[in-house]
């Protein structure tokens, strides 16, 4: 393979207007997605699992039950390509043709591997906190059966392509004299309501992490 020649991770097309070589701009998808889809090959049939996912330093954790054929599988150290997106608006043109979103989007390569034994209850720990932060000083430690009960998984990222899509409707001129109205629509992630369980016992308030992640909502986003 010549040096120019296209990789896995090379862009086939707009590469040039949507690629990024940044690993900051990696880091920051993995930091907002919660998501991840995880695809791999067996016995010749495609598959894809979904999973919640969290980033630490050495790569991106998934985990799940220990019997999970699946996560099973993946702790082989089969070859692994993980998809996560993030949509952060719809771009309104004056034509459907012109119409898109911002998004980010990676696609990384790579293969997954348990968790080291000494640190599967701070991976664990750092899932809950992605997912709802300050939740772990809240809770009771994790008890033997739940940790034996639960296979972590670390994905090393050993390639990635990633595209982001941003900026203002591209529309024609022909089309920007006329009179239909284009912009930008940001989406606003966030949580609604912190409904109690049925069973909860009577006079425990809503915790801060709780409340937190409802005055937290996203409405920040700027297209330029």
């Amino acid at each position: 393979m010549t040096p120019d020649a296209p990789t896995r991770t090379t862009p086939t097309r707009m590469g040039e207007k949507y690629a990024s070589n940044e690993r900051v701009d990696l880091d920051a998808l993995l930091a907002d997605v919660r998501v991840g889809h995880f695809a791999f090959v067996v016995d010749g049939q495609p598959n894809v699992l979904p999973s919640a996912i969290a980033a630490d330093d050495a790569g991106i954790l998934l985990h799940g039950s220990s019997g999970s054929r699946w996560l099973r599988l993946l702790a082989t150290g089969i070859p692994v390509a993980l998809a996560v997106t993030a949509l952060d608006a719809l771009v309104v043109a004056r034509s459907a043709f012109e119409s898109s979103m911002h998004f980010r989007s990676a696609v990384i390569f790579g293969s997954c591997a348990p968790v080291p034994d000494h640190e599967r209850v701070a991976a664990l720990d750092r899932v809950t906190e992605a997912l709802i932060p300050g939740r772990v000083a809240e809770l009771r430690p994790p008890s033997t059966k739940e940790l034996a009960a639960t296979l972590i998984l670390r994905m090393t990222i050993e390639e990635w392509s990633l595209k982001v899509s941003a900026g203002w409707p591209e529309d024609e001129a022909a089309d920007v004299a006329g009179g239909a109205w284009a912009g930008v629509l940001p989406t606003a992630s966030g949580f609604t309501a912190a409904n109690s369980a049925p069973d909860l016992a009577e006079g425990i308030p809503v915790p801060d992490s709780v409340k937190k992640l409802l005055e937290n909502r996203a409405t920040g986003y700027s297209p330029a």
